[in-house]
């Protein structure tokens, strides 16, 4: 089952704008393995309008997962520029310092700044 884990990428982002974004810790059901995840969309009205469709998506592959927190990501791919700001009135703030370490991860040629 930890397969399952790394079959589901860190990073699922707009390629542009404003958006917000939620950080997920997602685990393996009945197991101890896990790794946390970061997703955001310009079509999510408020944060758990990702989660819902985050949520089915992992316990499909046998995941469960929980919310860390959320906020906003403001993503300027003609700039290479990722901003971390905000925080989800329902989830509280993400730890952006994580969200800003998972970005870096994929986004290598980017600047990326967190406010």
């Amino acid at each position: 089952m930890a397969d399952a884990l790394s079959k589901v990428p860190d990073i699922d982002i707009d390629p542009e704008g404003k958006f917000k974004y939620i950080l997920v810790n997602i685990k393996v059901k009945g197991g101890t393995e896990q790794k946390v995840i970061v997703r955001g969309t310009k079509t999510a009205e408020y944060h758990n309008h990702i989660f819902e469709k985050v949520n089915p998506a992992m316990e499909t592959l046998g995941l469960e997962c929980s919310c860390l927190g959320g906020g906003k990501i403001e993503h300027n791919n003609t700039e290479k520029k990722l901003r971390v700001f905000g925080e989800s009135t329902g989830y509280g703030k993400a730890d952006h310092a994580v969200t800003v370490e998972k970005l870096k991860s994929v986004f290598k040629d980017y600047e990326i700044i967190m406010e």
